[in-house]
């Protein structure tokens, strides 16, 4: 990240961005959707880590609201991944260490 890029970040969102990850399970989503290098259903997280449905989809409303997921959703089934571009933006190198 140049000094140009990070002057785009603004410590609001950096501070949403640390908060949302403070969480131990939003960390372990993370990881999981990090290493499935690709889209994921909450069933298949929840199974995963050992947690519920409705709990992965609490966590992961968390980490969409600041930007670091993106969710598709094709009738009841919501599919999860990761959003590269903020990381890459905001965390550069992140991903790597988990």
């Amino acid at each position: 990240m140049n000094i140009e890029t990070a002057s785009l970040v603004t410590d609001d969102e950096r501070a949403a961005i640390f908060k949302a990850l403070a969480e131990p399970n939003r960390l372990r989503i993370i990881r999981v959707l990090y290493q499935a290098q690709r889209e994921l259903t909450c069933s298949e997280i929840g199974g995963q880590l050992n947690i519920s449905k409705s709990t992965v989809s609490y966590h992961f409303k968390a980490l969409r609201l600041v930007g670091l997921t993106n969710t598709r959703q094709v009738a009841q089934t919501k599919y999860l991944s990761l959003r590269q571009s903020t990381f890459d933006r905001v965390l550069p190198g992140f991903l790597a260490t988990l």
